[in-house]
């Protein structure tokens, strides 16, 4: 894919946007943020994955028991009650707070009145656009409803601890608990048909105004996911399906014994075998929900770092070729379309770069990492850009830049910030000073986390890695995006030719 306009954009989760209801969702505030973007001459809306979250992984839209199944906690009670699925009464929220996501209150609310919803649905509503996304979904819908239900059957536990017959999806066996669960089944495809439209609508809403989405695929899948229990041969697993070897990285500067994530890592023989069809799948559906996907950790697929499941940490892993070059080559030829954008943070070797050249996929420049050592030709100076990339100022997985600025960057990391700006930034201007850099610099486009158009500090963070408790939480006030950030951003937007064309 080669970027052909000069533009720029906003990253902002659903889950950060304002509501009444504990945590951001389809309604009223995203169009509403839409229409934002839209007055700021905007033309990205990224956003993180839309998948499925559970509070067992932490509420991570990275770690999901469905690479297919949409994120009904993201469902619009508002919308709910327009549709007449439910009244002003059932929808009525005990007091969420405003500038946090209470994951646990929020499933527990959004439970009890999808409850209704579903009752209220069966008894008076028309079910034909229902049935019509039954059947263009089935394939993947099927299997997820049931694993959902059999994950509450049997309080949580992974899938290989289930019964034998049920964990080796013994077929006889399967027919007999889609029957003796079809209520519970059938209100699991009900919250995914809902999801699925509430997002198809608001998609189209950005669409007509020029808005494009930016969306995200995690490279890896929970081991405790219905793709694993469904795809066993697909991941490396022992002949009792227990995990074989799993995904990390390497040590590092950061860390002296690597990181094990402990997701399953492929059998991209057998994935070859049956030519990609399971990401050929993933890639199609995700292409109907996003303009254009970021794929999370693009390096894993040309070569990832494997280690065995018993270990610890990532010490005694080892670095495993994957097949990248023959995949994306299938991948273009089945879905000659897809518009392509590699995260290619952290430790990038050659054999990666060169890939992504083959295929012409764009990859990512943070300035937040553009300071670190005294070296004029590192990739993340802005001066070294490329047209084809995309610029921001941080990640999801970064600080905000005040909050680097005050707490993380170290006095030599200021100092070669300040020598490479020419002057010292403030503490109350250096987040628009890191903008204008990206905002000016050659890439085609630039993208900024909502906290920094702010000016946000340490505690407006999105994620902090390796920590599994307190992530995901921020959101956005209804009154930050006032007249003074609409000029703000409009203003940059305009003097460095990025407006929305």
């Amino acid at each position: 894919m080669k970027i052909k306009q000069r533009a720029s954009g906003v990253l902002l989760h659903i889950t950060s946007l304002p509501s009444a209801y504990g945590i951001g969702d389809l309604g009223p505030e995203a169009y509403k943020f839409a229409e934002f973007l839209q007055q700021t001459e905007q033309t990205y809306w990224q956003i993180l994955p839309l998948n499925i979250t559970d509070k067992m992984y932490g509420n991570s839209p990275y770690s999901s028991i469905s690479a297919f199944a949409g994120n009904i906690w993201l469902i619009s009670p508002e919308i709910l009650k327009e549709e007449g699925l439910l009244s002003s009464e059932d929808i009525t929220p005990p007091l969420f707070p405003k500038n946090k996501c209470h994951y646990s209150k929020v499933y527990n609310y959004k439970t009890k009145i999808f409850k209704i919803a579903f009752q209220n649905f069966l008894n008076h509503h028309d079910q034909g656009s229902y049935e019509n996304f039954y059947q263009e979904n089935k394939s993947w819908l099927e299997p997820f409803a049931l694993f959902r239900v059999l994950k509450k059957e049997y309080r949580g536990k992974i899938w290989s601890n289930w019964p034998q017959e049920i964990k080796d999806r013994n077929k006889k066996k399967l027919t007999v608990l889609q029957k003796k669960y079809q209520q519970q089944i059938q209100f699991e495809i009900f919250l995914q048909y809902i999801f699925f439209k509430q997002w198809e609508n608001l998609k189209i809403f950005c669409n007509e105004r020029q808005i494009k989405i930016m969306g995200d695929i995690p490279i890896y899948i929970n081991y405790d996911s219905v793709d694993v229990w469904t795809n066993p041969e697909y991941f490396k697993l022992t002949a009792d399906k227990q995990l074989e070897k799993v995904a990390g990285v390497p040590p590092d500067y950061f860390s002296k014994t690597g990181q094990r994530w402990g997701n399953p890592v492929y059998n991209w023989d057998k994935l070859k075998e049956n030519k990609y069809k399971w990401w050929i799948e993933r890639f199609s559906h995700n292409l109907k929900l996003f303009d254009l996907i970021r794929f999370d950790h693009f390096r894993g697929l040309v070569a990832y770092w494997e280690i065995p499941a018993d270990d610890e940490n990532a010490v005694n892993g080892y670095w495993v070729q994957a097949p990248a070059n023959d995949f994306l080559k299938t991948l273009h030829k089945k879905i000659p379309d897809l518009k392509l954008i590699a995260e290619d943070l952290g430790e990038i070797t050659p054999d990666v770069y060169e890939t992504m050249e083959k295929f012409n996929l764009p990859g990512m420049r943070v300035l937040l990492f553009a300071f670190g050592q005294d070296d004029p030709k590192l990739t993340h100076l802005p001066h070294n850009y490329i047209e084809n990339c995309l610029a921001y100022t941080g990640t999801h997985d970064n600080n905000t830049v005040c909050g680097w600025f005050k707490n993380e960057a170290s006095k030599k990391e200021k100092e070669l910030l300040a020598k490479y700006m020419g002057h010292t930034p403030s503490l109350k201007t250096v987040h628009l000073e890191f903008i204008q850099m990206a905002m000016s610099s050659t890439a085609k486009i630039a993208i900024f986390p909502m906290q920094d158009i702010l000016g946000l500090g340490e505690k407006s963070r999105m994620n902090l890695p390796g920590k599994t408790n307190n992530n995901w939480q921020w959101r956005l006030l209804e009154q930050q995006l006032n007249d003074t950030t609409k000029k703000l951003l409009t203003d940059f937007t305009l003097r460095y030719a990025r407006k929305n064309q």
